[in-house]
């Protein structure tokens, strides 16, 4: 089961044994609002996982525009997300 997960890119299923049963829960994404809440992103920074999620991709340019803020701060943004292993650099 957690090889399918790992090949399917979504996350390890959850194993919870509640004393009388064992509950196995399967996530479509990461990405839960209790999984951001544990993690050190600013607001911009969740506001842009919640539109990756409709959308595939966001250029540094596009992330400043949309946030009025300078190509530096949205490249930092970007890149604390990438270190995170939130989301993945790619090159065009």
């Amino acid at each position: 089961m957690i090889e399918d997960t790992l090949e399917h890119v979504i996350p390890e299923p959850e194993f919870r044994d509640t004393g009388t049963s064992i509950v196995v829960t399967f996530r479509k994404s990461k990405l839960t609002e209790e999984y951001l809440s544990e993690i050190d992103i600013n607001d911009r920074q969740e506001e842009i996982l919640k539109y990756l999620r409709e959308s595939e991709n966001i250029t540094s340019s596009e992330y400043a525009e949309m946030f009025d803020i300078s190509q530096r701060t949205a490249r930092s943004d970007l890149k604390d997300l990438c270190e995170k292993d939130i989301l993945e650099r790619k090159k065009r």
